[in-house]
């Protein structure tokens, strides 16, 4: 009995949370759409973020009056969306840099290659023109032209 109740506590407070945000993200567009001076619109968004702060606050004080430990429930929960988000960015960091390491490990190689075949174009065209030379020298002057 106490599980059941525990699972209609945890939809009604799901259900307040998103009817909250969804009130909350209904009415910033609406204000943001609204064809009004910036003035005018800033105003609006502030009364309707304090209106929509008060409301909450007061569903809040009587559902934690009604359900005691809710607020803890809700804290314990809060933490460990935090903790596991810090955990997913910090493995998406770490996996982002050992791809940047492989990434420059690879352009070194690429740029090792390069640079050994600009050497083997530069030793073969030199030894060409080595060998275009001593062929030149083995001709006899009156016979080049």
């Amino acid at each position: 009995m106490k599980e059941d109740s525990e699972v209609v506590n945890s939809y009604a407070k799901g259900f307040l949370l998103g009817a909250l945000v969804g009130g909350a993200v209904g009415a910033i567009t609406a204000l943001l759409f609204a064809p009004k001076p910036g003035k005018e619109l800033r105003d609006e968004l502030s009364y309707r973020s304090k209106d929509l702060l008060e409301k909450g606050q007061n569903l809040f004080a009587g559902q934690e009056e009604s359900h005691p430990g809710v607020q803890n429930d809700g804290k314990t929960q809060a933490d460990a969306v935090v903790r596991t988000a810090r955990e997913k960015a910090d493995d998406l960091l770490q996996n982002a840099e050992q791809m940047l390491r492989d990434a420059k490990s690879k352009a070194q190689q690429s740029s090792n290659i390069v640079t050994d075949g600009i050497s083997k174009i530069k030793d073969a065209a030199s030894a060409g023109v080595d060998a275009f030379k001593q062929e030149m020298s083995n001709i006899p002057p009156h016979s080049r032209s």
